[in-house]
Parts: C-alpha cells; structure tokens; sequence
C-alpha cells in the first residue's frame, strides 16, 4: 500500500462541498453492496466530491467504481466497548486494504480496544497510507484528537455519546469553536438534514459537510415528513 493522496490534495477535491455518506445497515431497505455502489453513483451525479462508507466490501466497490476518494469506516460491535467506528488496527487495515484515501476512526474519550487513543492514530499513521479523520463528540476530543496527529476532525458523533451535548439539528458551535481553535480541518457531519444546514456548516468555518441520512436513507426522509404533517393536524 503506498499513499495515495495528501492532506493538501483532499481538501482541493472536498473544500467547501459535499461529502455524501452512503450507509445502510443490515435491518434497512437498501442494505447491500450493490444498492450502495449506486447511491454512491446518484451522489456523484449530484455533484458529491468524496464518499463516506461503511465496511470493506461497500469501500472497495464504492472506490473501484465510482472515482471520487472515499472516506472508509468499518462498524463492529465490539462486547464491553461502546466504541464502534473501526475500533482496533484489523478494522483499519481491512479498510486501508481497499484503497480508501481516507480511515475514520472513533476518537471519543470512552474506552478502546486497541488502547490508547494516540498510540492507535499515529500506528494508523505509520502502517497504512490512510489520512485519519477522527470522529468526535466534544471540543475537547476533537483538540486531543488534532493534537495527536489526525488529519481531520469531523464532529459525527456530537449527540451521539452519552456525555455530550443533545441539540436539535447539528452542532455548529462545536464546528466554529474547533475551526477557529484545533489547527486541523474540520468535516461537519452529524444531523444535517437540509441544504441550509450544511451551508451554514461552511458559514461556521468547516472545510466541507457530510450529509448521510438526509441522502442515503429514504425511510428517515420520508417519518420527517410523516412527523411534520402529524404535528400539523395536533396543532
């Protein structure tokens, strides 16, 4: 595996545009490689610069199919561990082995199964010719996370974590306060349901936007619907 691409080289493809995440979990309608490989494609045609994905099988189709980078995470449940955003060094190098430029991790503060948080992100740095994005839910992991060495800093788990903020739609205080003070550059992911949103992301200092469900996942799309006509006949 030799590095395929910089820092400096994703920002030029994904600054100030859209990452779509192509995700779908075995319990859901349009599970399936080849499902995905084709929301990846509509994504694309929709003016997409990156994909983000989920599990080797879908990052390797994705990446072999579609021509944009591809930001891999492989989801594993792990026994004893809330972690599960590509946990341990085996998840990384299965995604690595796909040819993915980017590796996503869970940077969180909670418990990891390969230890050490920033032992962990520079043997990602060392063994593989991934960029790491780390997944946070805090401004304080997001600077740990910037301080030991990751590439990006995307705030995917806001709300996500038993300690961090509940909003209503996505974090974008956290997004401004960790542009303006981490140092890395800032992927804004989490909740963003409508074009307004992400734009406001930029508005509020992050390089680019990652948009899943409001894309991938048509039965969210459609209950928000659903919900704000229920609310209508309530009122």
């Amino acid at each position: 595996m030799q590095k395929r691409m910089t820092i400096e080289q994703f920002l030029v493809q994904v600054q100030g545009q859209l990452i779509a995440s192509c995700q779908a979990l075995p319990e859901e309608p349009l599970h399936g490689t080849e499902i995905m490989v084709r929301m990846a494609r509509a994504a694309k045609l929709g003016g997409a610069r990156a994909i983000r994905a989920n599990s080797p099988q879908d990052v390797k189709a994705i990446k072999d199919n579609i021509g944009l980078p591809v930001i891999g995470i492989f989801k594993d449940f792990i026994a004893g561990y809330d972690v599960y955003i590509t946990p341990t060094m085996r998840h990384v190098i299965a995604i690595a082995e796909t040819g993915a430029e980017v590796v996503a991790i869970d940077a969180t503060q909670q418990k990891h199964p390969d230890g050490d948080l920033e032992d962990f992100i520079r043997r990602i740095k060392d063994e593989t010719p991934c960029l790491v994005m780390a997944d946070i839910s805090t401004y304080e992991e997001g600077m740990q996370a910037a301080k030991y060495g990751a590439d990006l800093i995307s705030t995917t788990l806001s709300g996500y974590t038993s300690y961090s903020k509940k909003v209503d739609g996505p974090d974008l205080k956290l997004v401004e306060r960790l542009a303006g003070d981490c140092g890395a550059p800032v992927i804004a992911e989490g909740k963003y349901h409508t074009p307004e949103q992400a734009a406001a992301a930029l508005d509020h200092g992050a390089a680019s936007v990652v948009v899943g469900g409001a894309i991938s996942r048509p039965q969210q799309i459609t209950a928000r619907f659903v919900d704000a006509l229920n609310n209508r006949q309530k009122n």
